[in-house]
């Protein structure tokens, strides 16, 4: 898809993502040419296994590609510190490592290590940030509370309100729904969206909730064993590229209601 190059944030060239295990190195997908712009939320599918994960890593520098160039603002990934990386791009994982005897507001406060001095000492900006991102996730009722505290859901928002005080210009998450029930997995991706659009924020999340991100999402990555492409939803479903995601034995893709269903039997 044609961009406006003054907007894009994130750009990949034959990217080839994989990994090194004792017989060498293992590539999992390549020929991966992305461009994503600020205000957009996207969702990274495809089956279990097929590199979603390995996808997000290498894009968020955390794993070196096999080769191909990632682009950050025109600045190629490589180049760049860990200092600035952090100031580019947030990363939420899954169940990622925290002291949940932190408050929520002290959580929080860790988005702005990029930026504070050796000390860790919160300037009147870095406090006025935090305050922004807890306003805009709707959390100002769980701050003061610990973070042990919370129920999934909660910690979820909390995380996010975290990355969002990293003030980068892209957000990256891994499966931030995961463990959430169908109300919370929606409310989470719909939160995605309003922040996306309000913080003007490229904002990037593997998922396995392919129908809801068909409902919500700008633009979709699609992640196949032949290939990787980007599009809007209704693209992606005009050109039948849902079709052969899955094995058409058990599921198959409704056009008419634009989700997967599962096949009755005969």
């Amino acid at each position: 898809m044609k961009s406006n190059p003054l907007h894009i944030t994130l750009k990949t060239s034959n990217l080839e993502i994989g990994y090194q295990d004792k017989n060498g190195i293992k590539s999992i997908a390549e020929k991966i040419n992305i461009e994503v712009q600020a205000s957009e939320l996207i969702a990274v599918i495809g089956i279990n296994g097929i590199g979603k994960s390995t996808l997000l890593r290498s894009i968020s520098g955390i794993q070196k590609p096999i080769s191909g160039s990632i682009e950050i603002e025109n600045k190629n990934l490589q180049e760049l510190s860990d200092l600035q990386r952090a100031a580019r791009i947030s990363l939420v994982l899954t169940n990622q490592p925290i002291s949940k005897n932190l408050s929520v507001f002290e959580l929080i406060a860790l988005g702005r290590q990029p930026y504070t001095n050796w000390l860790g000492k919160l300037s009147k900006n870095d406090a006025e940030k935090i305050e922004n991102a807890i306003a805009l996730t709707s959390i100002e009722s769980l701050k003061d509370r610990k973070c042990y505290e919370l129920s999934d859901g909660q910690l979820q928002r909390v995380l996010i309100a975290r990355a969002i005080a990293q003030d980068t210009p892209i957000i990256i998450l891994d499966e931030p729904t995961t463990h959430l029930d169908m109300y919370h997995k929606a409310y989470v991706v719909k939160l995605l969206k309003k922040l996306a659009k309000q913080t003007q924020k490229t904002i990037i999340f593997a998922s396995h909730e392919i129908n809801l991100a068909i409902q919500i999402c700008d633009k979709i990555i699609l992640m196949q064993p032949d290939k990787c492409q980007i599009n809007t939803p209704e693209n992606l479903i005009s050109t039948r590229a849902f079709q052969d995601l899955f094995p058409k034995d058990l599921i198959h893709f409704d056009k008419i209601s634009r989700a997967f269903r599962i096949k009755n039997e005969d």
